[in-house]
């Protein structure tokens, strides 16, 4: 007995018989007020910056081209609505390595309806009063017939040339190509710069590599937001699809556990195996095509990700990498045979809990609404936060001036002393800045934006888990199941839990937003510091990285079982934690047999339901069934609706299966304090089922314990169990 009080010594007091406990208390009182005031003080403190941003905010900023004054092209309710593309008076001047530092080419740019289609001189197109009207459309207001052309040049009114160009996100680019391997610009290889000058259409393609690199990253953003609105209602079908799916395998789960789980594992090996198949065919086929055989690391990136699909290597990697997860789901499935039997009981015993309390199964999708508020709110709030920045004007010149790239006001610059010492100058839109107060304190917004949207989406989904546990612990403590339930356990779970512990979960919930914030201020560092040579500041952020991982998913495990424990017996959330965590210490080698085994069947059903949505968007968005050709949308990416399929599947996934893994968690700590509680006699009888009992017995007879007292126990279960067997053949 001294090992007993030794073992138990180290991991707590096991809990005591009391015949007044019936399941959740009902009778609990607030638990950390403190916290809970400062998780409403932190959300007032969070609709404030909504609102500042909001004011401040202007989204257009991202939408739509702006022009040298500030304007943005194609606004709607403007004078610009039509003119929603942006031309350059001078492409050329974009050839400027300066361009790459300021995200901004020193030319004039003005809002148009069309790109130029023609080559035009101003010089000749003011000898012909048409092609001068026609001239007009790409010069600023203002510009009469009565003007000399050195009037209009001085007052950078007009471009001295236009060239046949075309559109591309937004912005009007010359019409580049190639003909006998000499560069053109419109079918000819030299124009008139308009000064008289011939020059080489070779000479643009600085100005126009420049210009593109300014706005590569939003031309992606354009792209994938554009594919967005060809196919978002079919991305909305397939998440419905998913969810239909996975409610589906849910309510099968329940009735046919056993027979369920098996085949779930069945087609688990099946649909990666496929994957496997279907990767060697596309390495296959692209044996032999012309530019198949380069190499990922000689591709470099590119923002057409289409062409690494024409690569053997990409196929080669995504068919190593999911036959790596084949065996080792294959593995593990060999190695956890014995324990698959009484994963599956208790997956079993879960659907019966679940049977009970069937408003359990929709109870995701009062989450998933709250989450969807959160996370709209932070999106919405990051836009307008970024989008509040005020324009900035710079000087732009040819020649040498003491005020070049100063800033400019645009409203009174032709009378200002900078114009009067720099003649040639002009006063352009350079970007979106500013030096107020506020502007400066926008990073420190931004991050109080992201720590808020952490901490409110922890504490939506602990409400969520504290909500169940406490539906599931009302069955498992209700001696006559399901007369001695309450008539709504899910509704009562949840006004309790609201009611009397809010605190509770703003106080788990601030911990995991702490770490995870953590997580995201290393990820900032290890992004800036890629270029640093220093190996050991490397290492040093390589293991904080991985010890605040670690850190962020025990936490996390910690959590969820002190909701448990909150929800059963209404205390603070440090003393259920300490409680959760000292019963989970004496019940270690359960928790590894029943527990984790049932997580890992779990997981295999998400994998199961991603994988099939999955491939169904495959091979609809990729056009690879003839069927689909004339129904799936026209696509820039195709691989943006599918992994936006896939991801939102396995949160889908994830939220259905979350109520079984609760249940299974809540069952099993509940389990483990019935065995504390009572010893199966008449007086002191076990609430768990004759199942679960069954499952106990067989986990107690094939595993060694690390205890004298827990060998007791194993002896005293075995000794019911044969009383038991005996008394049913009397």
């Amino acid at each position: 007995m001294a090992e007993d009080a030794e073992y138990y010594g180290k991991h707590g007091e096991p809990r005591k018989y009391d015949p007044t406990f019936k399941g959740p208390i009902q009778k609990r009182g607030c638990t950390d007020i403190v916290c809970c005031i400062l998780f409403g003080l932190a959300i007032i403190g969070y609709i404030a910056v909504g609102v500042l941003a909001w004011s401040q905010g202007d989204p257009r900023k991202v939408i739509y081209p702006t022009d040298s004054r500030g304007q943005f092209c194609g606004q709607a309710g403007t004078p610009l609505e039509k003119k929603t593309l942006l031309f350059y008076f001078n492409i050329m001047k974009c050839a400027s390595p300066m361009v790459l530092l300021e995200f901004q080419c020193p030319t004039t740019q003005l809002c148009v309806e069309k790109c130029p289609e023609k080559f035009m001189t101003l010089v000749k197109a003011y000898a012909n009063k048409k092609d001068f009207d026609y001239y007009k459309n790409f010069c600023k207001e203002g510009v009469t017939n009565t003007m000399g052309i050195p009037e209009i040049l001085r007052l950078g009114l007009c471009p001295s040339m236009l060239m046949p160009s075309k559109p591309f996100t937004r912005r009007c680019f010359p019409a580049l190509g190639q003909k006998g391997g000499v560069i053109t610009v419109g079918n000819i290889s030299r124009f008139d710069d308009g000064s008289g000058n011939m020059r080489d259409a070779k000479d643009l393609m600085d100005g126009v590599k420049n210009a593109t690199v300014v706005i590569e990253a939003r031309q992606v953003v354009m792209k994938i937001f554009e594919d967005y609105t060809h196919s978002w209602y079919w991305i909305l079908i397939g998440l419905v699809i998913a969810m239909v799916t996975s409610l589906l395998f849910i309510i099968l789960l329940r009735f046919l556990a056993g027979i369920m789980v098996w085949i779930m594992i069945v087609l688990v090996i099946l649909v990666i195996g496929y994957g496997i198949f279907h990767c060697y065919m596309e390495f296959a086929s692209l044996k032999g095509e012309a530019g198949s055989n380069v190499t990922l690391q000689d591709l470099g990136f590119q923002t057409d990700f289409s062409v690494y699909l024409q690569i053997r290597q990409t196929w080669l990697a995504f068919m190593i990498i999911l036959a790596i997860v084949e065996v080792v789901i294959i593995l593990l499935l060999i190695f956890l045979r014995k324990r698959l039997l009484i994963a599956v009981a208790l997956i079993k015993e879960a659907s019966r809990a679940i049977g009970h309390v069937m408003c359990s199964l929709f109870f995701p999708l009062f989450t998933f609404v709250l989450l969807a508020i959160v996370i709209a709110y932070w999106a919405v709030t990051a836009v307008f936060l970024s989008t509040s920045n005020e324009p900035i004007y710079k000087v732009f010149n040819e020649s040498i001036c003491e005020h070049s790239r100063k800033v400019c006001d645009p409203a009174d610059f032709t009378s200002s002393p900078m114009q009067t010492q720099c003649p040639d100058s002009q006063c352009l839109f350079a970007f979106y800045g500013g030096e107020t107060v506020y502007h400066k304190y926008l990073i420190g917004l931004q991050f109080y934006n992201v720590f808020l949207f952490f901490w409110c989406a922890n504490f939506v989904i602990g409400l969520g888990q504290m909500t169940l546990a406490g539906a599931f612990a009302s069955y498992y403590w209700a001696f006559v199941k399901p007369d001695d339930m309450p008539a709504f356990p899910v509704f009562s779970s949840l006004g309790r839990s609201l009611r009397y512990h809010t605190g509770s979960l703003a106080f788990g919930s601030l911990i995991l937003s702490i770490v995870q914030i953590i997580r995201v201020l290393l990820e900032y560092l290890d992004h800036k510091l890629k270029g640093a040579q220093n190996k050991f500041a490397k290492f040093l952020l390589c293991c904080l990285k991985c010890c605040f991982w670690c850190l962020e998913k025990f936490i996390k495990f910690l959590n969820r079982n002190a909701y448990i424990m909150v929800a059963i017996y209404g205390k603070n959330f440090c003393t259920s934690a300490r409680d959760a965590f000292f019963l989970l210490m004496r019940n270690m080698i359960r928790v590894a047999i029943l527990d984790k085994v049932t997580d890992f069947l779990l997981f295999l059903g998400k994998l199961l339901i991603v994988g099939l949505v999955g491939v169904f968007a495959f091979f609809f968005f990729s056009g690879r069934v003839k069927a689909f050709e004339d129904t799936a949308p026209n696509l820039h990416y195709y691989w943006v609706p599918i992994m936006t399929v896939v991801v939102g599947s396995y949160l889908i996934a994830h939220g259905f299966f979350s109520v079984y893994a609760m249940c299974v968690d809540t069952l099993f700590l509940c389990f483990c304090e019935d065995l504390e509680r009572n010893d199966g006699s008449a007086a002191r009888p076990y609430y768990m089922s004759s199942t679960l009992h069954e499952i106990l017995w067989k986990n107690m007879a094939e595993d060694p314990t690390p205890s004298s007292a827990q060998q007791q126990d194993n002896q005293d279960l075995q000794l019911r169990e044969q009383q038991a067997r005996e008394e049913n053949a009397s």
